[in-house]
């Protein structure tokens, strides 16, 4: 939903009736101005008067004393009942409408739909950004990924971009990977860290690594600035998971009976069509019946709820089943029918926290903000239980389809906080808005995170 921040405004108008009557002589000149009350009947009664006096000068001057002190008080009163009006109307119109009055310009304007937005709410954008802030990485590297996404921020700023500033941010990063670069690959185990040497070698040197982003931000070159930025993020990416090979927290012991995934997995699911349309071509392609798509998930910041979706798919759970579409997901059957699955609490870790929180939704309009934000086009979640909101469904999972247009503030869904998000849409976002109602999941892979994927022994 969007606020509607405007509704119909009345035209308000103000009338004033002057009658304007100079007394003319052959001597100066001199008005009388009538306020009159509005009289709808009188609008078309304005009338200049001209009168010729021949009265002598003095009695002539008496008159023009007369007339002016008249004018005067007959204008002041006016003018404070006329004062008294508009205070009312400038009222009337405030609570009216909540738009703010600029100018007085009393001008119909048509009702709209807006979105409040905070610039000060940096949440992520994309599913690759808000995976690669996930990483519980080496402290050194997440310094080295602010000060470059940093500058993802920079390069919007329209017309004259701050490659100053830009330069710093290059500079401080090639500073903490030189300087670092021991502390660095000690957060590597031994047998990944001729891997670790080699990706930090190409961070600093590669092809489109710092250095060569460097050139190109004093070249003042924004496309190959975005397109080397992107490469250098990649890499550290690729570097801060060498870090983190395991979960870097304790799951609760209750939960320890779930199956978990420690780190992250793909799958990859087939999509067919369910009637005789077909979704778009590929580039060079024929429309096709089938399409496919790719989910990350996230077992560091959400490894009961990626456990229990990487089993299912594991256990062909999700072959066959139905979608449904709505203007804003694309949701999974419930599964009713299937008895597969936990019924998993509610798990979502707060950006800034160790660990997750457990059967808690977050408070975001207090500031607190998921590390896997819901607001992302193509980010996947599971549905509540049908029994209580503390716990996701067992089953029935939904791809979000974010539009920015029907947030709120901050650029925030309105259910952010709310739902277990456990990883996002990498492969095929164009095709989510071809999914509708009566479309069917051929098949569903764990193509990456098998070894992963904790199952606890059954008893």
């Amino acid at each position: 939903m969007a606020f509607p921040l405007s509704s119909a405004i009345i035209s308000h108008k103000l009338s004033l009736n002057a009658c304007i009557a100079p007394r003319l002589s052959f001597g100066p000149a001199h008005f009388i101005l009538c306020f009159n009350r509005i009289d709808p009947q009188r609008l078309d009664r304005s009338r200049v008067h001209c009168m010729n006096s021949k009265k002598n000068q003095a009695q002539e001057l008496e008159d023009q004393h007369s007339t002016l002190t008249n004018s005067y008080m007959s204008t002041y009163g006016h003018k404070k009942k006329l004062d008294s009006l508009i205070a009312v109307i400038l009222v009337v119109v405030q609570i009216s409408s909540p738009l703010p009055l600029v100018g007085w310009e009393f001008l119909p304007i048509s009702p709209a739909n807006a979105v409040l937005y905070s610039p000060d709410t940096k949440v992520p954008r994309t599913g690759e950004l808000a995976l690669r802030r996930a990483i519980p990485a080496n402290t050194n590297m997440k310094a080295i990924q602010d000060s470059l996404e940093e500058i993802l921020y920079l390069l919007r700023i329209p017309q004259r971009k701050p490659y100053g500033t830009m330069e710093g941010n290059v500079k401080k990063a090639l500073k903490i990977a030189t300087d670092e670069k021991d502390s660095i690959l000690a957060s590597i185990p031994t047998d990944l860290r001729e891997k670790g040497s080699t990706l930090h070698a190409s961070l600093i040197n590669g092809k489109n690594g710092l250095q060569v982003l460097l050139g190109y931000i004093k070249d003042k070159d924004a496309d190959k600035v975005s397109v080397a930025l992107a490469s250098s993020l990649d890499t550290i990416a690729e570097l801060e998971l060498l870090q983190a090979p395991g979960l870097s927290f304790l799951l609760p012991e209750q939960y320890r009976r779930y199956p978990r995934l420690t780190g992250r997995g793909t799958v990859e699911l087939t999509i067919e069509k369910g009637d005789d349309s077909t979704f778009s071509p590929e580039a060079g392609g024929e429309p096709r019946k089938t399409a496919r798509i790719q989910v990350v998930i996230d077992g560091y910041s959400a490894p009961l709820t990626a456990g229990n979706f990487a089993k299912l798919v594991s256990d062909g759970a999700y072959d066959g089943a139905k979608l449904s579409s709505t203007d804003q997901a694309i949701l999974s059957d419930s599964g009713l029918d299937k008895n597969s699955g936990s019924s998993i609490p509610l798990e979502i870790k707060p950006s800034g926290q160790f660990e997750p929180l457990y059967r808690t939704k977050l408070d975001v309009q207090d500031g607190e903000l998921p590390v896997l934000p819901l607001s992302v086009y193509g980010s996947v979640a599971m549905a509540h239980s049908e029994i209580s909101d503390e716990y996701s469904s067992p089953y029935q999972f939904f791809f979000y389809l974010y539009d920015k247009r029907n947030a709120g503030l901050g650029g925030l869904s309105f259910d952010e906080g709310e739902f277990s998000v456990f990883g996002y849409t990498t492969v095929g976002k164009d095709i989510l808005s071809q999914i509708k109602t009566g479309d069917v999941i051929r098949s569903a892979k764990l193509v990456e995170g098998q070894d992963r994927l904790v199952l606890p022994n059954e008893k």
